[in-house]
């Protein structure tokens, strides 16, 4: 595996689905298909959407919970910038975010950085076997995180579980389908349970 292509959901209901990332402004980053097998709480992953400031956050969490979007943390001020987390109808944690404290342009709904997070057992285990695999390290900060560099409209990064949980305002377990497949130029399965699949040319 030397790529990183795409990102796929696993989900009850495709069409429901489809229209939520659409409105959202997802639709370009991922695609849905029918879960199969059962998944019960934390599936380990969260899609993290970057943007240009506070604004642009409040817009699309807006845009999100009207279209059936739960909120699991309110978007405030920190230290960092702002954000808050929500979670999409078919399941997936959404962390929507800015390093900004304050608009300094018109509101829009924009995505500027969009991240997939996997949560996994341990970081710097995972990272090896993805080099191992062919991804490059793009950044890495010991066993706490590590983000690769890829060709991909989506960034993938490593975060420990039980911290990427906490972060979401959820409890770490969780059993059964992760309900997310990647795409790339091989069919594997990775330490945590996450597979990969080859993308159709």
């Amino acid at each position: 595996m030397t790529t990183f292509d795409s990102v796929t959901l696993e989900v009850s209901d495709t069409a429901a689905a489809t229209d939520f990332y659409r409105v959202t402004g997802l639709a370009d980053h991922v695609t849905v298909r029918p879960a199969e097998g059962p998944s019960t709480g934390f599936r380990g992953f969260a899609i993290s959407l970057v943007v240009a400031q506070p604004g642009n956050v409040d817009a699309i969490v807006e845009t999100a919970v009207a279209a059936g979007a739960t909120v699991l943390k309110p978007a405030v001020k920190s230290f960092w910038g702002y954000g808050g987390i929500l979670q999409a109808p078919d399941g997936t944690i959404l962390k929507i975010a800015t390093s900004q404290k304050k608009d300094t342009a018109p509101v829009t709904r924009e995505i500027d950085q969009v991240a997939l997070l996997l949560g996994v057992a341990d970081v710097k285990a995972s990272k090896r076997f993805y080099v191992e695999q062919g991804l490059p390290v793009g950044k890495s900060f010991g066993g706490k995180y590590v983000e690769f560099s890829t060709e991909s409209p989506v960034t993938l990064a490593l975060y420990p579980r039980r911290a990427l949980a906490k972060d979401a305002g959820v409890p770490a377990e969780g059993s059964g389908s992760h309900r997310i497949v990647l795409g790339s130029d091989a069919t594997l399965t990775d330490p945590d349970g996450f597979v990969w699949e080859t993308t159709a040319a």
